[in-house]
């Protein structure tokens, strides 16, 4: 068998692997899942519509499309969420022998990352797909074409890839589990200081340009404007730049921590 071959097989032996684990206890996947959920519901239905007069009064904008304008912003946020079991997963596998005795075998090293990272994608395209149909049932009304569907599809795809290999390398080097579980938490919470629920134009000074320039804001606008059928502009490229290079880090680091010995 050759080598890339090897590399396949083994990696979908340990995805079942992880798929099982992933089954049998819940808790995190479960949070992963239908936290954004909860927070859609809470934005919409709980503060809707003193957001949708703000947004209003910002952006010119009804103030009913409010969910229109937030339902992209918790589609980006469920992608960012699914970091947080990623890392707790792998550190849990660190530190409890098993990797230890995959190092033993003969296992593709690649594999035993690849592995939690298909796992990741597979748990956060449930999870927007979960707030996306919930967006449909509280009111949310895309204009995308079947092209433009793709396309959105295709850049929450690598946004997912670039911050799961990111979340592989935090649990690598995370001592404890819950260490692990802290370590996302910015990646987790830089949504929220971008385009998700409100205009970064509407921000203050020095705010205003974090949010117009850090990773999320692209990702942001350009799932907004293929769904609603606005204009893109630069904002896809500025987009599948940062998932390229958050990926190419998040990879390079994540390879390099797998094969640094691990302190006991």
């Amino acid at each position: 068998m050759s080598t890339r071959n090897r590399t396949v097989t083994d990696t979908f032996t340990l995805l079942r692997r992880n798929l099982r684990h992933t089954i049998r206890y819940p808790s995190m996947t479960i949070g992963s899942v239908f936290g954004p959920v909860i927070m859609l519901l809470l934005f919409v239905g709980v503060l809707g519509k003193t957001l949708g007069r703000g947004l209003a009064t910002a952006s010119g904008a009804h103030a009913s499309d409010y969910i229109g304008y937030i339902a992209p912003g918790i589609i980006i946020t469920a992608v960012a969420s699914g970091s947080m079991a990623t890392a707790v997963a792998v550190c849990v596998d660190m530190t409890e022998g098993i990797v230890d005795r995959f190092r033993t075998m003969p296992i593709s090293r690649v594999a035993i990352l690849a592995a939690h990272v298909i796992n990741s994608v597979l748990t956060t395209v449930v999870s927007t797909g979960s707030v996306i149909a919930v967006a449909i049932l509280l009111g949310f009304r895309p204009h995308a074409s079947v092209g433009q569907w793709l396309a959105a599809g295709g850049l929450l795809l690598a946004l997912s890839i670039a911050l799961t290999w990111l979340a592989v390398a935090m649990g690598l080097v995370s001592a404890t589990p819950e260490a692990a579980s802290n370590s996302p938490m910015l990646i987790v919470f830089l949504p929220f200081v971008g385009s998700a629920f409100a205009p970064a134009s509407s921000m203050p000074a020095g705010v205003r340009q974090f949010a117009e320039y850090q990773p999320f804001t692209p990702a942001i606008e350009s799932v907004r404007a293929l769904l609603t059928g606005g204009p893109v502009g630069h904002h896809a490229t500025l987009a599948l730049g940062w998932c390229l290079v958050l990926g190419a880090t998040g990879y390079a680091w994540a390879v390099a921590a797998f094969a640094k010995p691990r302190a006991h």
